[in-house]
């Protein structure tokens, strides 16, 4: 497939059209993205999953205790006997994490980078449900998966826009309709960032909403110099060596802030560095407690393999990875590693392939740094053994 086929889940257009004339840029609705889709996961299912304390899960009940009453999970059985016929929404993140079904709707996607994806969060409503309007600041592609739901978007917002005095919600006090339209079962609409919009359940119904990565240049920034910190040394300071005699002491010369912006050129602009704080930052898994891996020794592993057990990725982990000038870069799961260059077939079939065995392992394992790769991901947790 090249970047100019004709893709079904865009609506008959190209990955390369689609980034052109839409990707951050515009709204569009795809009539049955994907035909006839049925949701893996039940309006029960989703619920189970909300009563479970490892899972993200909210309730917005718009005529609540207060308007647009927010409760966070994990629930019990009780809560959901005692929610109101209308009016509201359950929603539980990453469920792509806990549902192999719905991970495998990503691969529709794959004409985006992989690391971008943030997570496929599942929301469940009854008749007239939603969560107001709002906007978010990243791509979001919204699959209709049981019953119909109304889009309403609006118009462009940022941080000034007027928002209802609530302590969890950001609701747009004054949303502009602009455009409509209720989706059906494998219907799917993409929305830029910062486009209002407004989703209300026609009848009992069901959304998944693939949503993106998209740090703010405030995160960038501290995260980026917190991780640069770690390599300076306590002596290196800012200087002024070869100082000219000032006329005013009180004053701030330009060339003092010339030395300064210097000084933090010389180390934010280091290539190779900048890489290796993005890829892991960029592949920290949403919820670390479920990337963790056993100890487990390289014999064991070798043997479990020959015995015909099969690898699989976390669907908690987060892979990627780059070329440097002395090698490769392995990003996984918020941790990077400098590998030789010979491993390169070796890391896409690791980040891409749904299954390692012994067959499509075969070459790599008779070869040490390619064993103690695959080893290294199994002890971490980004790889894992598949249940029998």
């Amino acid at each position: 497939m090249t970047s100019d086929t004709p893709l079904q889940i865009l609506g008959g257009i190209s990955a390369r059209e689609f980034l052109r004339d839409y990707w951050q840029k515009k709204p569009l609705l795809v009539r049955q993205a994907i035909p006839g889709f049925e949701s893996p996961v039940s309006p029960d299912e989703l619920a189970g999953l909300s009563l479970e304390e490892e899972v993200e899960s909210r309730l917005v009940i718009e005529h609540g205790d207060t308007p647009w009453e927010l409760r966070r999970g994990p629930f019990s059985e009780d809560t959901y006997q005692s929610l109101p016929e209308r009016d509201w929404t359950l929603l539980v993140q990453a469920v792509d994490q806990l549902v192999p079904e719905v991970a495998e709707l990503i691969e529709h996607f794959r004409f985006l980078p992989n690391w971008r994806i943030d997570d496929i969060m599942v929301s469940f409503a009854a008749p007239g449900g939603g969560v107001g309007p709002h906007f978010d600041n990243y791509d979001v592609f919204l699959l209709q998966a049981h019953g119909q739901r109304r889009w309403r978007i609006g118009q462009m917002c940022d941080s000034e826009s007027a928002m209802l005095k609530h302590a969890d919600l950001r609701i747009l006090a004054d949303f502009q309709g602009t455009d409509e339209w209720v989706l059906e079962p494998g219907d799917m609409l993409y929305l830029p960032p910062r486009l209002a919009h407004f989703g209300t359940a026609e009848d009992a119904c069901m959304t998944y909403s693939l949503g993106f990565r998209a740090p703010s240049a405030a995160e960038v920034l501290t995260h980026f110099t917190d991780f640069l910190a770690q390599f300076l040394p306590d002596e290196e300071r800012y200087s002024d060596a070869d100082l000219l005699p000032i006329d005013d002491p009180h004053q701030i010369q330009s060339d003092a802030l010339d030395r300064l912006r210097a000084m933090l050129t010389e180390h934010m602009g280091d290539e190779r560095l900048l890489l290796t704080w993005f890829g892991q930052f960029m592949t920290e898994p949403r919820y670390p407690e479920r990337v963790q891996g056993p100890e487990i020794d390289e014999k064991a592993m070798l043997a479990a393999l020959e015995d015909g057990a099969i690898l699989v990725r976390n669907l908690s982990a987060r892979m990627a990875w780059s070329e440097v000038d002395i090698g490769l870069l392995l990003f996984a799961s918020g941790q990077s590693r400098l590998l030789p260059a010979h491993l390169k077939e070796l890391l896409k079939l690791i980040c891409s392939a749904d299954a390692l065995h012994a067959e499509n392992l075969a070459g790599w394992l008779s070869d040490e740094d390619g064993r103690n790769l695959i080893l290294q991901l199994v002890k971490q947790g980004s790889l894992e053994f598949a249940d029998e």
